[in-house]
């Protein structure tokens, strides 16, 4: 996890808005999209801000980018809380949740065995299919390039209908688009000229890259801490968005 998540893990565990975060630090909400999807990262002054207003310390926001032993750091916002509350209880209490975390803690280990077990098993004897790959283009969030002579690559994939209806598979960067698609989800998209309304796609105005969903007027971001993009003439779409690759992979 990077600090853009770290600060908006934070921010999310005080349920304050991006618009919020940015009048206590004393910038735009777009600064602190921006801060959160790693295109830029806040300068010295705002970030003795971002420590007050988050109500966090140094060591949580950096733990994932500088060598802190992960043992003493890598507890969230929300596990401190539980922390709290656990301390907070008589002995009988902590018994019980002592009693409940650890049969939880073998069952669900069990089960982490077991589904790794079967993946492993399902990679093996899964066929797979090659196509062609744009690595962290499509943005959920602020615009990314893409250009028609950009170099690809190539991805093997689940050898599904879905595949082989698909012309690329491209990756998601940003969370614009969340909880539909998240940052790094790697998509398949099918190359089209037009789409219904409704549907997610992949959008180009300018060099900007796009993955929104069509709307009659706009494009449109399931995430409402991000604004849609008012339709205009220089918005061409690319394809329709068929799914994450990874539901396929079972």
């Amino acid at each position: 996890m990077g600090i853009g998540k770290r600060i908006k893990e934070a921010r999310n565990a005080l349920n304050m808005t991006q618009e919020e975060l940015a009048k206590l630090l004393g910038v735009t909400k777009g600064a602190v999209a921006n801060y959160e999807n790693e295109t830029s990262h806040p300068k010295e002054p705002v970030m003795y801000k971002m420590f007050e207003a988050l109500q966090v310390d140094a060591n949580y926001l950096f733990q994932d980018v500088v060598n802190i032993p992960k043992k003493n750091n890598d507890v969230t916002i929300s596990e401190y809380e539980h922390i709290e509350k656990y301390r907070y209880l008589d002995t009988n209490g902590q018994e019980l949740i002592d009693l409940i975390l650890n049969r939880e803690f073998n069952r669900t280990k069990i089960l982490k065995e077991k589904e790794e077990q079967l993946a492993e098993l399902n990679k093996a004897t899964l066929p797979r299919y090659v196509v062609t790959y744009y690595q962290r283009m499509a943005s959920a969030g602020k615009g990314m390039f893409l250009f028609d002579d950009i170099p690809t690559d190539l991805i093997e994939v689940p050898d599904t209908p879905v595949a082989h209806m698909a012309d690329f598979v491209i990756e998601v960067i940003g969370d614009s688009m969340e909880p539909t698609y998240h940052d790094g989800d790697k998509v398949f998209v099918k190359k089209l000229d037009e789409m219904p309304n409704g549907n997610i796609g992949i959008f180009i105005k300018g060099n900007d890259c796009f993955i929104k969903e069509l709307g009659v007027d706009r494009l449109i971001s399931h995430n409402k801490d991000y604004p849609d993009i008012p339709a205009s003439e220089d918005i061409r779409l690319v394809g329709k968005v068929l799914g994450r690759v990874d539901e396929f992979d079972l």
